[in-house]
């Protein structure tokens, strides 16, 4: 790896007697590692535990993650292990449901870890500024199963207007990305002092846009995937002189060789890859002052606590019913509130009805609590995300096991032969037990239903397949 000269020159700074090792290490393989979903998966898998994450391993090998089925039904997210870290943060600061925003969240990999380690019944909100990578976001919130999370497509600076509203916020802000440099070839390539300079402002642009939607007393946790001062200690002194904000010391065993600051006192957290089993980043947690008496987000105004009401230019649509079957479909069902939006039956959670539906008057949401059906004429076709939904009453569907074989064809989007024991109409398939999917069978022959945009392209299969579970 050719290293560009300034970043070497700045690294020795503040790296000193540790430089030589430290870009020996960029040599080296990089470590894999995958979080299991404990809501899909029961069983702790027989492999080494990334330390600071319960529900994070290290691979032996790498996967191919591609065509194991256990990856596409969402059983397992592929995760660098150092941004794990998130989990112990989560755990020490946060112990009764919070309303989160991961504001910069694609692919999903701390997304699905919020909704994994947050007290149970909290709101996750994952926001992506762009639409392709919003549409991954949204497809790996999916496959984890929560109908407690979003998904939208907005600018940092649209959730100003949310005073007071989220308890915990997420900046893991664009940056200069050297922690990815023995990753990624073209982070290399990309590198320059000049780019530091650039990422440093926007994060302080980014910190400036949504300062004001965090509650008082609320958390706001910082990282980036680089080495840099500016772009992290000098941001984290940054937020506190000019936000008054109050940092917060996470607890970390020693065995984890997570090193602190490289430039002041402030309590930060560096995973460096000659020490630490994990690419390189830079995690903080600060608090935003408390106030005696602060009003909540003004927004959510009684006006708008009518979830039934049909405001003028609303794409709800009240002339059509929900069949009870269709809200059968959902386990617990009576914990939801079921509307037709556009053209999909939309389930809400009661409890979070009014926060959704504030949101989406107010942003782009790409991705709902859950999309149970959608509807042709006065028939109820049951959605994907039911399909992966944790929320799913399994008691309303047949179900196929298929083997390896059948399971990458579903997933190529492929036709199915079923057994003819199996009952026509919407049958899940599932692979070890996991779901995959929908087809409609229709005796002779089944439709699959899998997304278009999610399907395996490669018509190529490696004659081992290793998974990773």
């Amino acid at each position: 790896m050719q290293l560009p000269q300034k970043f070497i020159e700045r690294t020795k700074i503040i790296l000193k007697d540790e430089y030589s090792s430290f870009e020996k290490a960029l040599e080296e393989e990089p470590s894999v590692s995958v979080r299991v979903n404990r809501e899909k998966i029961d069983i702790s898998p027989d492999l080494h535990q990334v330390p600071w994450c319960q529900d994070g391993y290290y691979l032996k090998e790498r996967a191919n993650f591609t065509f194991d089925p256990l990856f596409h039904s969402g059983a397992y997210y592929v995760q660098e292990a150092s941004s794990m870290f998130l989990y112990q943060v989560i755990k020490q600061l946060v112990d009764a449901p919070v309303r989160y925003l991961d504001l910069c969240a694609s692919p999903g990999g701390k997304t699905t870890l919020a909704i994994s380690a947050l007290p149970k019944g909290s709101l996750v909100v994952g926001n992506e500024i762009d639409k392709k990578r919003a549409n991954i976001l949204s497809e790996n919130i999916i496959k984890w199963g929560s109908p407690f999370s979003i998904v939208t497509n907005n600018k940092p600076a649209d959730f100003t207007k949310f005073t007071n509203y989220f308890d915990v916020i997420l900046t893991d802000v664009p940056c200069s990305g050297e922690g990815m440099f023995r990753k990624d070839e073209q982070a290399v390539a990309e590198w320059s002092e000049d780019n530091v300079k650039l990422c440093a402002s926007r994060q302080k642009s980014i910190i400036d846009d949504i300062w004001n939607a965090l509650r008082p007393g609320g958390i706001l946790i910082y990282s980036t995937c680089t080495y840099n001062l500016e772009e992290n200690e000098q941001m984290i002194k940054h937020i506190i002189d000019n936000y008054d904000a109050q940092p917060i010391e996470i607890k970390k065993d020693k065995s984890w060789q997570i090193i602190d600051s490289l430039n002041g006192n402030d309590p930060v957290n560096r995973f460096m890859p000659h020490i630490t089993k994990g690419e390189g980043l830079f995690m903080a947690a600060v608090r935003k002052p408390e106030e005696d008496d602060f009003e909540e987000c003004s927004l959510l105004t009684p006006s708008k606590k009518n979830l039934k009401s049909k405001k003028k230019g609303s794409n709800n649509d009240t002339s059509i019913k929900i069949p009870g079957e269709v809200k059968n479909w959902v386990k617990n069902s009576s914990d939801f509130i079921f509307e037709v939006v556009r053209d999909k039956v939309i389930a809400y959670p009661k409890i979070y009805a009014d926060d959704v539906k504030m949101l989406e008057d107010s942003l782009f949401v790409l991705k709902q609590p859950l999309s149970v059906a959608s509807f042709k004429g006065k028939d109820f076709i049951p959605e994907h995300d039911l399909c992966m939904s944790t929320q799913i009453n399994k008691e309303c569907f047949d179900s196929c096991e298929v083997s390896l074989t059948d399971a990458l064809k579903y997933l190529r989007r492929e036709a199915l032969i079923l057994p003819e024991n199996i009952s026509k109409g919407f049958v899940v398939i599932t692979y070890k037990g996991f779901h995959l999917g929908w087809v409609k069978n229709i005796g002779n022959r089944s439709n699959n239903l899998y997304p278009n945009e999610w399907r395996i392209r490669s018509g190529f299969v490696p004659e081992n397949i290793v998974t990773a579970l």
